[in-house]
C-alpha cells in the first residue's frame, strides 16, 4: 500500500469513529472509556511485537502524559456526545473549528498578536458556526451538540499544542499508547454498564472501534508521516468532516440540510486555508 493510500485509509478510518456514537447503546462517557481501554492495549501490544521502546526517557514525561491523556479523555467524551445530541455531520463539523483555534492560541502562547487573516479565518468560522444553530437557545439538542463540538475542539487544540511542545520526540503510537491507557483509567470509576444492555453484536463494535478504528489508523498515520509531508498530512485530515457526513448519510440516512452544508463548507473552507497558511509560514 503506497504511502498516500495508507493516509487517506487512516482518515476515513477516523471519520469513521463518528458513526460509533450512533451504532452503540451506550453514553458518550462509557464509550469513550471502553474505546480507551482496548485502544490503549493495542497500541502497547503493537509497541511490544514492532520492538519499539515503551518506557519514556524522563520521568517528567509520565507527569506530561497523564495530563495529555485527560484531555484527549475529555476530548473523546465530548466528540461522541456532540453527535449524540445532534447527528454526525453537525457534531464533526463543530469539531473542526479546532485548526483556527490552533492559529489563534498559538500567536497567544508566544505572546503576539494573531496576523488579521487568522481573524478572518475566525470571523468565517463564527459565520459558519451559526448557520449550524437552529436555535440560540440551549432548549435545543442541536444547538447543545454544536457546543459540545466546540468545547472537544477547544480540548482537542490544547492536547494539540501541550503535545507539540513537550511530547514531540515521541512516536505516534508510544504517545497515544499512553494517553488513552490515562483516558481509560480516568473515566472507568464513573462508567456503569447495566446488565443486559449490551448486546454481543454491540460488544462487536466497541471492539471495532477500539481497535480497528482507533490503534490501526494511529499506527497508519504515524507510518505514513515517515514518507509524506506534516502538510499533506494536515491538508487530507481535513477531508474528515466530508468524510463522515458522507459516511452517516448512506449508512445512518443522516442527511444533512442546507444550512448544515453551507455552514460546514465555511468551517472546512477556513481549516483548509489555515492548514495550508501555517505550513507556508
Amino acid at each position: 500500500m503506497t504511502p498516500t493510500l495508507q493516509l487517506h485509509l487512516a482518515v476515513l478510518l477516523f471519520s469513521g469513529t463518528a458513526l460509533f456514537s450512533k451504532l452503540i447503546p451506550l453514553p458518550a462517557t462509557e464509550i469513550t472509556a471502553l474505546r480507551s481501554v482496548l485502544a490503549g492495549l493495542a497500541l502497547f501490544t503493537l509497541l511490544g511485537l514492532t520492538g519499539q521502546r515503551a518506557r519514556l526517557l524522563r520521568p517528567r514525561d509520565y507527569g506530561i502524559v497523564i495530563g495529555l491523556g485527560m484531555l484527549i479523555g475529555l476530548h473523546w467524551a465530548t466528540y461522541f456526545a456532540a453527535m449524540q445530541f445532534s447527528t454526525v455531520a453537525i457534531g464533526m463539523i463543530a469539531f473542526f473549528t479546532y485548526p483556527v483555534m490552533t492559529v489563534l492560541a498559538e500567536p497567544l502562547l508566544a505572546r503576539q498578536r494573531p496576523a488579521l487573516a487568522d481573524l478572518a479565518s475566525a470571523l468565517i468560522v463564527l459565520l459558519g458556526v451559526a448557520l449550524l444553530v437552529p436555535t440560540p437557545s440551549l432548549d435545543s439538542d442541536v444547538t447543545q451538540g454544536v457546543l459540545l463540538g466546540i468545547l472537544s475542539a477547544a480540548l482537542f487544540t490544547a492536547r494539540n499544542l501541550l503535545q507539540r511542545r513537550y511530547f514531540a520526540h515521541y512516536s505516534g503510537a508510544q504517545t497515544m499508547a499512553y494517553q488513552t491507557s490515562v483516558a481509560a483509567l480516568m473515566l472507568l470509576p464513573f462508567i456503569s454498564v447495566p446488565e443486559g444492555a449490551m448486546a454481543t453484536t454491540d460488544w462487536g463494535l466497541l471492539l471495532l472501534l477500539g481497535i480497528g478504528f482507533t490503534a490501526l489508523p494511529h499506527a497508519m498515520l504515524s507510518q505514513s508521516l515517515r514518507s509524506l509531508s506534516a502538510k499533506t498530512v494536515s491538508l487530507v485530515s481535513c477531508m474528515q468532516p466530508l468524510y463522515a457526513t458522507v459516511l452517516a448519510a448512506l449508512l445512518l440516512s443522516e442527511w444533512p440540510d442546507l444550512k448544515t452544508l453551507m455552514g460546514g463548507g465555511l468551517i472546512l473552507a477556513a481549516a483548509l486555508y489555515e492548514t495550508a497558511r501555517a505550513h507556508r509560514r
